[in-house]
């Protein structure tokens, strides 16, 4: 399912979610993440039901972040977890798909998830306290990493060339389209810069 997906977006279940949603996918997105931390269940679950309506009807793969229940419910098709979260296993009992978080090596070789985020690569406030881990990483993920993988962490308009330069054919951000003044185009930048060096490797 995720093939040739080149852009997630990690975006908090917020006011005008779907119209977000729909700029950014128009601008290139092709994963969507729901990372929200602070909605009591009952007010996130109809914000998920409708980020899965839209995202069925244009062939976006939806990802609900750390909460399985919820991930089922609203009918994503993966969950993502972090190192401290519910086990893999766990979760792929109720008969998710699973993305994993992983920021060093040993946890990018020893992933057992369909997928894995691998970062941050630079500070970023939306990983509050948690030291960036560098291109390096990303270069090792390149190397070594037996499943599809996303870099993220800090990474925008300004930083991206360097993640792609570093091996990822793959990112995920979160303020770089969510804060943006023009979510779509935002979006459309980004993807152009992943896609340009994807095309070069490719011929």
């Amino acid at each position: 399912m995720l093939g040739g997906r080149r852009l997630y977006l990690v975006t908090p279940a917020g006011p005008g979610l779907v119209d977000l949603l729909a700029a950014a996918i128009r601008g290139g997105v092709d994963v969507v993440q729901i990372r929200e931390k602070t909605l009591p269940d009952r007010e996130l679950l109809p914000l998920l039901e409708q980020a899965r309506e839209l995202t069925r009807s244009l062939d976006v793969p939806l990802v609900v972040n750390d909460r399985p229940d919820l991930a089922l419910l609203a009918g994503a098709d993966y969950v993502h977890l972090g190192q401290d979260d519910l086990p893999l296993a766990a979760a792929r009992r109720l008969g998710l798909a699973v993305g994993l978080s992983t920021h060093t090596p040993a946890e990018v070789a020893a992933t057992g998830a369909d997928y894995i985020g691998v970062g941050p690569v630079f500070a970023t406030p939306t990983k509050e306290g948690r030291p960036p881990v560098g291109l390096g990483l990303v270069r090792y993920a390149a190397a070594h990493s037996p499943v599809p993988w996303f870099a993220i962490g800090g990474i925008d308009r300004t930083t991206v060339e360097q993640v792609v330069a570093a091996g990822a054919h793959r990112v995920a951000v979160v303020r770089a389209i969510c804060e943006a003044a023009d979510p779509e185009q935002a979006a459309r930048e980004l993807r152009a810069a992943v896609d340009a060096v994807a095309e070069v490797e490719a011929r």
